[in-house]
């Protein structure tokens, strides 16, 4: 089918699409109940069990909130559960996971220049990182440091940035950020569908069954959501990592993310001490601040690519030799190097640019088979690239790119020419 790889591309856009809104929702929803948590007061007419109340406006009305810090005496006729945000936001997550980086595995996964896996190889490891992650992050918080929460929140912290050092040592840079963020993400959903719901849910039952339910349910949760509350920030800045190769494509992106993690705690701290009226922490910003100035320093290290000539001498894919060997390629190959390369250059000539946009190179024959799709998508059926026709690109050359394409994935499988 010549124009799978639009329609994958679509798909791909459709389930992003789709993983904002779901994230927006979650993010949203545990960001106000930690400030609602935080900023409940305590009052003489409180019922039994209650820990304290927030009276808030918002749309017109006033709202009176109180919070039983373990139960109510009844189980009320109407509970609302908040739940399907962070499962909505996890399963389009991986959803898109599998539509870019595994079945993009090729271009977006795995660098060959780290590790020599195959496609299967990369694949499984990015499941079962995700999967090991959560288990050796529920052991950590079961055993005695549920106790010492900054202690494990320390060594947390030290499992994120041992993560993102070993996913840097086989995966690309965009995999690296992506995967991390990934990791962190299936913690906090996991938290959720394992530990909060169902706790609450045991809650519940003793309710109905007319039992006083044990407090410890709602401490192990409290635990969990506060660790959520924290990772939210790097999170977000790890899934649009990918569109920045200041932040993906340098030699200390592993440390990046893990000051971007330290930065979640801070502007976190801040937030979370306004909200509980404990003061005004100022400190934080300064410490973000310092942060972040050493996150645009190692930025400045040298990009994580092959040189020209190693690229030039590197052995083509299998894939790669289908779109190079492919009736047209010499004439997009310097349609591409004369319309495109001066910015996807190890050294772009073009004023403002100082890295590749998205680390995407165009010097060398294999670079441009490498990066057929994006080339038809972005310069072909779609004039996204160059930007404002900066570089004059004609309509004839835009049809020899199509052309040449749709000619090359016509003796693709389904799955390569999508990809």
């Amino acid at each position: 089918m010549q124009d799978l790889a639009i329609i994958w591309d679509w798909l791909g856009f459709a389930v992003r699409w789709l993983h904002v809104i779901t994230a927006i929702a979650w993010i949203g929803s545990s960001f106000y109940f930690i400030a609602l948590d935080l900023g409940l007061r305590k009052a003489p007419h409180l019922p039994v069990g209650a820990h304290g109340e927030e009276w808030q406006v918002h749309g017109g009305g006033f709202y009176h909130i109180r919070k039983f810090l373990v139960a109510p005496e009844h189980m009320p006729e109407h509970l609302t559960w908040f739940k399907w945000e962070s499962y909505s936001t996890w399963l389009s997550g991986a959803a898109l996971l599998m539509i870019v980086y595994w079945a993009g595995g090729e271009l977006y996964l795995i660098d060959a220049g780290k590790a020599e896996l195959t496609l299967w190889q990369g694949i499984a490891i990015s499941a079962a990182s995700l999967t090991v992650g959560w288990i050796v992050y529920d052991l950590l918080c079961k055993s005695g440091l549920g106790e010492r929460p900054t202690l494990l929140m320390v060594l947390l912290f030290v499992l994120l940035v041992a993560m993102g050092w070993g996913y840097t040592q086989i995966f690309t840079g965009r995999a690296m950020m992506l995967h991390l963020g990934a990791f962190t993400a299936t913690i906090m959903t996991a938290n959720v569908f394992f530990i909060i719901i169902p706790n609450q849910k045991i809650v519940v039952a003793d309710l109905k069954a007319g039992r006083t339910p044990d407090s410890k349910y709602g401490k192990i949760a409290k635990l969990r959501s506060t660790h959520n509350n924290y990772l939210t920030l790097p999170v977000v800045f790890l899934m649009l990592s990918n569109h920045y190769p200041l932040a993906f494509a340098t030699q200390y992106n592993w440390i990046i993310a893990a000051l971007v993690f330290l930065m979640g705690v801070t502007i976190r701290h801040y937030f979370n001490t306004r909200h509980a009226r404990k003061g005004n922490p100022v400190w934080t910003w300064v410490a973000t601040a310092v942060l972040f100035a050493a996150i645009m320093w190692l930025s400045t290290a040298p990009l994580q690519q092959q040189s020209y000539e190693e690229s030039e001498a590197r052995a083509l894919t299998p894939t790669e030799t289908v779109f190079a060997e492919a009736e047209g390629f010499d004439e997009v190959a310097d349609i591409v190097l004369g319309r495109c390369s001066m910015c996807h250059t190890r050294e772009p000539g073009w004023d403002g640019i100082h890295r590749a946009p998205k680390n995407v190179l165009l010097e060398t024959r294999p670079e441009i088979a490498a990066a057929a799709r994006q080339i038809y998508i972005q310069a072909g059926v779609s004039h996204a690239m160059p930007p404002a026709n900066i570089s004059w690109m004609e309509p004839e050359e835009r049809a020899k790119i199509v052309a040449w394409y749709r000619a090359a994935s016509a003796r693709l499988p389904l799955r390569l020419a999508a990809n």
